[in-house]
C-alpha cells in the first residue's frame, strides 16, 4: 500500500503530471515563463529572412522563373482620369497631360504611357483614360519614389475637381491591403480583450478567477508568435495568420482554462481539499483539454496537405497554439492554481460572485434535457428540421475566387478605384502577368518573340504592357471580369488558346500565367483537388480518436453526424447572408455573390476540431454518471446539466471572440467569424443541449455498453467515490 498522501505513480498520465506540478509549483511556474521569454527570444535572435510562399500550378511556375532572375518584377500604377457628370474632353485631355508633366517632374517614374500612345487608353464611352507608369528604381528608392508619384497625383487630381483622378495599381493595392491586416490586428485585439474580461466576470464571479484564462491565454499567445518568428525563416508563414492565430488562441485558450478552473471550483464546492481538487479536475476536465486540443491538431494537419503555402502555415501556428494551450493547461495552471489556494475566489463580484461559487449545475439545461428526454423523437426531430432549414440555401452554393477589389470595402480609395478601372478599362486594375523565358537560358527579347507578343496584343481587348526583367519578361494582359466566372473564363481563354497560338508557336521559349487572378484561379483549382482527401482524412481521423476515447463506435460515429449537420447549417448561413446578400448593410459589406472559395474546407477542418471541445466535455459528464450506475436518463439529464453551463459560457466567448471578425475589414474575416461564431454558438446550444440528449435517449443502449463500475471512463475517472489523495505543497 502506498504511503498516505503520496499520489498513485501508476495513475493516469494526466493526473501524474498535474500531482507532479503541484509539488513542484515553483519549478514548473518559473520553467512556463523561461519558455515564453525563450520563444520571444527566439523569434528577434534567429537571423534570416521571412521565407515568402510558392504559389501552386502555373501560378507557382511563372513565380519561380522571376525568382532566379536578378532583378524584381517592375511595379507598375494606374491612374484613372474620368469625368464625373459634366466635362469635356479637353478637360480629359488636359489633366492627362497635366498628369505626365507633373510625374516626369518629379522623377519618380519611367515608362510613362499617355491616352493617344497605345490603342485602348480611353474607355469605349469616351468618359475615361488611362495613365500607367513604373516606379522608378533602384529597389532601396521604389517607396519613397512611389510616395513622390502617389503625391503628384493627389496634387493633380486637386487642380482638376472636376474630374476623378485616381490611382490603383501594384504597390497602391499591396499598401492598402497591408495596412488593412495591421489595422484589423490592432481592432481585433482592442476589441477582443474588453469582451472576453466582461464575459469572463460573468462566468467566474471573481476577478482573480476571471484573470487567470487571460494570464495563461497572453503567455501562451505571445510565446506562439514568437516561435513562428522563427518558423517563418523556415516555413511561409502568411501576414493574414495572425489575425487568425491571436483570436483561435485566445477562444481555445479561455476555453481550456474555463473547463478546468470550472471543475477544480466544482471539487472544491463538494468539500475536497486545494490540491486534491486540482487532481480530480485533471483527471476530468484536464483529460478532456487533452483529447480535445490532439482532436483540434490532427483535425488541422489536414490542411497541411492540401499543398497550399497559406494554408501550411496556418495548420502550424494552430497547432502551435493549441500544443502550447495544452500544455499550460495541464502545467502551469494546476501549479498556479496550487499557489493560490483559496485566493482565486478573492474578488468576488456582488451577487454574481455568490452564485458562481456554488457547483456548475444548471438548472436551464436541466430542464431542457429533461423535457427532451422525456419525448427524444419529438424535440430532436424538430432540431433536425431546424438545421436542415439553416443549411438548404448551401444547396445553391456559389465558390468564387477572391480578389483584392473583393477583399475590401469600396470606401478605400484604392480599392473604389480599381473597381471603377475594372468598369472602364477591364482587366486593367488586375491583369494576367505571362511570364516568358528563354528555355535555354539565353535572352527573351527577340523579334519573334516581340511579333508573338503582338499578335497577342491583338486578341485582347486593353493595353499590353510588356516589362523586362533580367533574362524573362513578363506581358501583362487585361482579363474581362473581376474575379467572377466570366474572368476565370478569360483565363482559361488565354491559356487554352491565346498563348498556345501565339507564344507557344516560337521555338525555344517558355511561358506561364501569373497574377492575382490567376493566383486565385490555382489556388481554388488545387484546394478543390485536395477538398475530397482532407475531408475524408478529417472524418476517419475523428472517427478513431473518438472511439478510442468512449469506447463506442456508435458514440464516435453520432458524434461525426452531430458535427456534419452544424457545419452544415454554417455553410447555409454564409450563403444566405454573403451570396444573397442578405444583412449586407448591416455587417458592412458588398454581396459578394458568392463564397469564398478555399472557406468551406477551411471552416469544415477547424469547425471539426474545434466544436469537439463540448462535445467530449458532456460526453464525459454523462459518462461519468453511467460509469457511476446512474440509469442512462439520469446520466443524461445530470451530465448536460453539470456540463451545458461551463460550455455555453465557453461558446460565448468564443462566439464572442470570433465575431470580432465581422468588425474587420476584409471580407475573408467576415465571413470566417460569421460561420465560426453562428457555428460554435448553434453547437453548444440547439446540437449539445437538445440534439445530442435526444439521440443519447433514442439510441444510447446501441452506442455502447455502459463502462462498468471499477473501470476507468471515457474522462479518466473510475466509477468509484473513491478521491486520490496528493501530498500538499508547502504554502
Amino acid at each position: 500500500m502506498l504511503p498516505t498522501g503520496t499520489p498513485d505513480r501508476r495513475g493516469p498520465v494526466i493526473e501524474r503530471i498535474a500531482g507532479w506540478s503541484v509539488r513542484h509549483r515553483a519549478a514548473v511556474l518559473s520553467g512556463w515563463l523561461a519558455l515564453v521569454v525563450l520563444a520571444l527570444a527566439v523569434g528577434s535572435l534567429v537571423p534570416g529572412t521571412s521565407l515568402p510562399s510558392s504559389d501552386p500550378g502555373e501560378s507557382g511556375t511563372a513565380q519561380g522563373v522571376l525568382r532566379t532572375q536578378q532583378v524584381y518584377e517592375p511595379l507598375l500604377e494606374n491612374v484613372l482620369v474620368q469625368r464625373r457628370e459634366s466635362g469635356s474632353d479637353a478637360e480629359l485631355r488636359s489633366a492627362a497631360d497635366d498628369l505626365a508633366r507633373t510625374l516626369r517632374a518629379s522623377g519618380a517614374v519611367d515608362d510613362l504611357r499617355l491616352p493617344g500612345s497605345e490603342p485602348g487608353r480611353f474607355s469605349p464611352d469616351g468618359r475615361s483614360a488611362l495613365v500607367t507608369f513604373r516606379i522608378a528604381g533602384p529597389d532601396d528608392d521604389v517607396r519613397a519614389h512611389f510616395t513622390a508619384a502617389t503625391a503628384a497625383v493627389d496634387a493633380v487630381a486637386a487642380r482638376h475637381p472636376a474630374l476623378r483622378i485616381a490611382q490603383a495599381g501594384d504597390l497602391s493595392l499591396s499598401t492598402v491591403v497591408d495596412k488593412s491586416i495591421k489595422q484589423d490586428i490592432k481592432r481585433a485585439e482592442l476589441t477582443s480583450l474588453p469582451l472576453t474580461v466582461v464575459i469572463l466576470l460573468l462566468v467566474f464571479g471573481a476577478l482573480i478567477a476571471a484573470s487567470i484564462p487571460l494570464l495563461l491565454t497572453a503567455t501562451t499567445v505571445a510565446a506562439t508568435f514568437g516561435f513562428l518568428s522563427a518558423i517563418d525563416k523556415l516555413v511561409p508563414i502568411n501576414s493574414a495568420t495572425t489575425v487568425i492565430t491571436l483570436l483561435i488562441g485566445t477562444a481555445v485558450g479561455i476555453d481550456y482554462t474555463l473547463f478546468f478552473l470550472r471543475r477544480e471550483r466544482e471539487e472544491r464546492a463538494a468539500g475536497l481539499p486545494v490540491d486534491q481538487a486540482i487532481l480530480a479536475a485533471a483527471g476530468t476536465s484536464g483529460r478532456v483539454v487533452v483529447v480535445s486540443g490532439l482532436t483540434v491538431a490532427l483535425c488541422v494537419t489536414g490542411l497541411a496537405f492540401v499543398g497550399i503555402d497559406q494554408l501550411r502555415g496556418f495548420a502550424i501556428s494552430t497547432i502551435l497554439v493549441v500544443g502550447l494551450t495544452v500544455a499550460a493547461a495541464v502545467t502551469a495552471l494546476p501549479a498556479l492554481l496550487s499557489l493560490l489556494g483559496p485566493w482565486v475566489d478573492r474578488g468576488r463580484l456582488p451577487w454574481i460572485g455568490r452564485r458562481r461559487t456554488a457547483a456548475d449545475h444548471s438548472r436551464f439545461w436541466a430542464r431542457v434535457a429533461g423535457v427532451v428526454t422525456r419525448r427524444p423523437a419529438l424535440w430532436g426531430g424538430l432540431a433536425v428540421v431546424v438545421l436542415a432549414v439553416l443549411a438548404l440555401p448551401a444547396g445553391h452554393i456559389r465558390l468564387q475566387a477572391p480578389l483584392a477589389t473583393d477583399s475590401l470595402p469600396r470606401d478605400v480609395p484604392a480599392i473604389d478605384a480599381a473597381v471603377r478601372l475594372q468598369e472602364a478599362f477591364p482587366g486593367a486594375a488586375i491583369p494576367a502577368h505571362v511570364v516568358v523565358w528563354d528555355e535555354r537560358g539565353g535572352p527573351v527579347d527577340t523579334p519573334a518573340v516581340r511579333d508573338a507578343v503582338s499578335q497577342l496584343a491583338a486578341k485582347t481587348a486593353g493595353p499590353v504592357v510588356t516589362v523586362p526583367v533580367d533574362r524573362a519578361l513578363v506581358v501583362r494582359v487585361p482579363l474581362a471580369g473581376n474575379g467572377s466566372l466570366e474572368s476565370d473564363r478569360s483565363l482559361r481563354t488565354l491559356r487554352e488558346s491565346a498563348l498556345p497560338e501565339t507564344l507557344g508557336k516560337v521555338p525555344g521559349i517558355g511561358f506561364a500565367v501569373a497574377g492575382k487572378a490567376a493566383n486565385a484561379h490555382d489556388l481554388a483549382a488545387k484546394a478543390a483537388d485536395r477538398t475530397p482527401y482532407v475531408f475524408g482524412f478529417i472524418l476517419l481521423l475523428a472517427l478513431a480518436l473518438l472511439w478510442a476515447a468512449f469506447r463506442s463506435a456508435g458514440v464516435a460515429i453520432l458524434s461525426i453526424v452531430l458535427n456534419l449537420l452544424s457545419v452544415g447549417a454554417a455553410y447555409g448561413v454564409l450563403t444566405w447572408v454573403f451570396q444573397d446578400g442578405n444583412f449586407a448593410s448591416l455587417l458592412g459589406f458588398t454581396p459578394y455573390g458568392g463564397v469564398l472559395d478555399w472557406l468551406p474546407l477551411f471552416l469544415f477542418v477547424l469547425l471539426f476540431g474545434l466544436s469537439m471541445d463540448y462535445h467530449i466535455f458532456i460526453l464525459s459528464r454523462i459518462r461519468e454518471r453511467a460509469s457511476a450506475g446512474a440509469p442512462l436518463r439520469d446520466a443524461i439529464v445530470g451530465g448536460t446539466a453539470s456540463g451545458a453551463g461551463v460550455v455555453t459560457g465557453a461558446a460565448v466567448i468564443m462566439t464572442g471572440v470570433f465575431s470580432v471578425f465581422l468588425s474587420l475589414s476584409a471580407i475573408e474575416y467576415k465571413m470566417m467569424g460569421l460561420g465560426m461564431a453562428f457555428a460554435i454558438l448553434l453547437d453548444a446550444t440547439l446540437i449539445r443541449g437538445v440534439l445530442l440528449p435526444a439521440a443519447l435517449t433514442l439510441f444510447g443502449r446501441r452506442l455502447g455498453k455502459p463502462v462498468r463500475p471499477g473501470s476507468p471512463d471515457a474522462a479518466g475517472r473510475t466509477a468509484s467515490p473513491a478521491r486520490k489523495r496528493v501530498r500538499p505543497a508547502a504554502r
